[in-house]
């Protein structure tokens, strides 16, 4: 099976859209050509030389993975460092680079989900959810086509409240108009004032799907000049969000705790801090560098905070109140390579996947 890149960027922006990346990061397409047909794609966390040597031996002409190669920006094409040197090989072997990152971290079923279920955690919410990234939409329907429209706005992803869909508010009232020249009314007649039975539509939707909910306004509402307006939410989204937060099956000791997650993350060496608690059960999980979420894991009641790169100074904020386990960078996001391939064969189950078999990451223990 054949694909086009653009196909397999449409498939994973559509589970987790490049909008909600944050500011400083640079997921997305960065080398290549998204009309390139390919028959195969290698999924890793990073991209390396040793990364697109296996893509080219495997015959995949694209790479997927987590962190983005181009970070920073390149101002040369040099082989002076290993960022350049492996830009220069994608270019050469004709290999595209995708990144999906923090927009991978913020979506709830993203890289933190699959950190979470790898420790058995269940009843999970989003630690730190964001907020002024939904719209909402108000629009004026007549009766007789409210189903339809509601339906078509629906299809676009809008309506989504949780794990609720096709959720809406729905007034009856009425409109009035006056149609003027160069107008074709769809009920009344022009130069007279006409009052219309019509439901006032209220729907939710995320920022990045306003272009197809306006389309789906004006492609399904009856009217010549339908009447809506769009305002922003300043509401959080609990679904979209950095880290979540859980609780163990049952309790645990710290014995306990640490060995789990040294077993099901395979770091040798584990980094923790003392808690003045004799069980632990509700935990918080990040992926990759988390240290920014120790007070808000926290103030959430968490007995353990999970994740990576806790700098010395960081760890005194647990204050002893919660334990604090630095598993690695790398061992905390390990499972995206999975998620990925799970995102992009249930789309298209018959194109050929591949998830790398090269550890990349950087840190060794003794």
């Amino acid at each position: 099976m054949q694909l086009k890149i653009s196909e397999l960027i449409q498939c994973i922006e559509a589970f987790a859209s490049p909008k909600y990346q944050e500011s400083y990061d640079n997921s997305g397409l960065l080398v290549g050509d998204r009309n390139q047909v390919i028959d195969k794609v290698l999924l890793s966390i990073d991209v390396t030389e040793s990364i697109v040597e296996e893509a080219v031996a495997i015959g995949a002409g694209m790479i997927i993975a987590h962190h983005p190669i181009i970070f920073k920006g390149l101002k040369r094409l040099t082989p002076d460092n290993y960022v350049q040197r492996t830009v220069i090989s994608a270019i050469k072997n004709n290999v595209a680079i995708y990144a999906a990152h923090t927009n991978m971290d913020a979506v709830m079923a993203g890289v933190n989900m699959q950190l979470a279920e790898k420790l058995g955690l269940r009843d999970l919410s989003v630690l730190q959810p964001v907020s002024g990234m939904l719209k909402k939409l108000y629009c004026f329907v007549p009766e007789l086509h409210l189903a339809a429209f509601r339906d078509a706005v629906f299809a676009t992803g809008a309506g989504g409240i949780g794990n609720y869909s096709d959720c809406s508010f729905n007034v009856a009232g009425y409109g009035t108009f006056l149609a003027g020249e160069n107008t074709n009314p769809f009920v009344g007649k022009q130069g007279e004032l006409h009052a219309e039975p019509e439901t006032k539509v209220e729907i939710i939707f995320p920022e990045h799907l306003q272009k197809q909910v306006v389309k789906a306004v004006r492609q399904n509402h009856p009217y010549e000049e339908p009447a809506y307006d769009i305002i922003k939410l300043e509401n959080s989204w609990e679904q979209l969000g950095i880290g979540l937060i859980g609780e163990l099956k049952k309790p645990m000791t710290e014995n306990e705790l640490l060995d789990l997650v040294k077993n099901k993350l395979g770091t040798p060496t584990l980094r923790f801090t003392k808690a003045n608690k004799i069980t632990f059960r509700k935990i918080a999980v990040c992926g990759g560098a988390g240290a920014f979420l120790i007070n808000p894991a926290k103030c959430a009641g968490a007995d353990a905070f999970i994740t990576g790169d806790v700098k010395y100074h960081e760890f005194f904020d647990a204050e002893n109140r919660m334990m604090i386990i630095d598993a690695g960078h790398y061992e905390t996001e390990q499972f995206t390579k999975d998620l990925f391939y799970r995102v992009i064969t249930k789309i298209f189950p018959n194109f050929a996947v591949q998830i790398s078999n090269r550890n990349t990451n950087p840190v060794n223990y003794y």
